[in-house]
């Protein structure tokens, strides 16, 4: 245990982070059994140890950016354990048809209260964009309207909006836009939600997997949801858009990504928060694209996520008393961690935010710089 402790302290340290120091990004450990773990276990035994009160901090966020930007991560070595966690991706679609849903009972059907509770009025999941000092709910108004600008939305397209969420972006589109919106979804609750905010809207949330849609749109969309897909599903992701969208048409896809081409993701966010989640690279994301779309834009605000993780995770704070009787300490403490760790992870401009925009061949050139 000594010598474990004494690895982790001293590695630490090269990132100026302090154990039982006193700074924000220091952290005080409560169980020694913490440095061991970490060092079998790495990301799962870290965000363990949070959920546990094994260890805690003033600035989570911090001191994860910290660890990232000065590659702590890398400190490790990998074990059968890292071989043994990436070996099923390998081998299996973790991401197929039969268990496409799993995500959805896991994660977006724990309760809208929950999401309600630290997201905006449109129920936006994912990056706003800030032009200046804006609101959440402005900066979710601001991307949405980004989106719907490079798609160049009007009142005679018919738009499909794949992983369409609690229907936020399909109303927001239909109202400020005067399109038809066919919102796709496999979420029970969330499609409940969305139906009830998209009423009396020209907007028709279907429960379908995206690789069952059917029809011809003018312009298609995904937000958000393309970290579910899964590396060995690219391919057919981008062959279902490319069947549904006319010739004429733009599809705008919005997704976290990662720098480095990979089949599955961070262990622990795998396990807790998004199973079977892959961020994928723009390696992959142009492979999947090859021979079936041009690539007109790419636009990375990935700076824009970690801004907004720490709105959510102020209000989900400032919401807690209105939760503590549906959530215990556990799920606080890992909530608090996922949301936080993630903004350390785009402040170390690990992770990124990227929005692509793409077109048939033989189409003319859309304007996508609208920013």
């Amino acid at each position: 245990m000594k010598n474990a402790k004494e690895f982790v302290v001293s590695i630490l340290q090269k990132a100026d982070i302090d154990v039982n120091g006193n700074k924000p990004w220091d952290i005080t450990v409560h169980n020694e059994q913490l440095f061991k773990d970490v060092l079998l276990r790495k990301n799962l035994a870290l965000g363990e140890g949070y959920m546990l009160k094994w260890w805690d901090c003033e600035a989570p966020d911090e001191f994860i950016n910290k660890i990232l930007t000065h590659n702590l991560h890398t400190e490790i070595k990998e074990n059968f354990r890292d071989f043994l966690y990436i070996l099923p991706s390998l081998i299996f679609n973790r991401q197929s048809s039969s268990r496409a849903r799993i995500i959805a009972e896991r994660h977006y059907d724990l309760g809208n209260k929950l999401f309600e509770s630290f997201l905006d009025p449109y129920m936006q999941y994912s990056c706003g964009y800030f032009y200046n000092k804006e609101d959440l709910e402005t900066a979710q108004k601001n991307k949405m309207d980004l989106t719907c600008k490079k798609l160049q939305l009007n009142e005679n397209d018919t738009l499909l909006d794949i992983g369409c969420g609690w229907g936020g972006f399909a109303k927001y589109a239909a109202e400020n836009y005067g399109c038809k919106v066919v919102g796709v979804n496999i979420s029970e609750r969330q499609i409940e939600y969305a139906r009830n905010l998209c009423k009396d809207l020209p907007v028709e949330i279907v429960n379908s997997d995206y690789r069952e849609i059917k029809g011809k749109f003018d312009k298609v969309v995904s937000i958000g949801m393309f970290e579910h897909v899964g590396p060995k599903n690219y391919n057919e992701f981008m062959d279902t858009v490319k069947r549904c969208m006319k010739p004429d048409g733009i599809f705008l896809l919005h997704t976290i990504g990662s720098n480095t081409s990979s089949v599955n993701c961070d262990p622990w966010v795998n396990k807790y928060i998004f199973p079977n989640g892959s961020l994928p690279s723009i390696a992959q994301i142009a492979r999947a694209a090859e021979n079936r779309f041009v690539i007109e834009d790419v636009h990375n605000f990935g700076p824009h996520y970690d801004r907004t993780l720490m709105h959510w995770h102020n209000n989900f704070l400032n919401s807690w008393r209105k939760l503590e009787n549906d959530y215990d300490e556990t799920f606080k403490r890992m909530w608090e961690y996922y949301l936080l760790s993630s903004a350390g992870g785009f402040r170390a401009r690990h992770l990124q935010l990227w929005q692509f925009v793409f077109t048939h061949e033989r189409k003319e050139q859309p304007f996508c710089r609208f920013v």
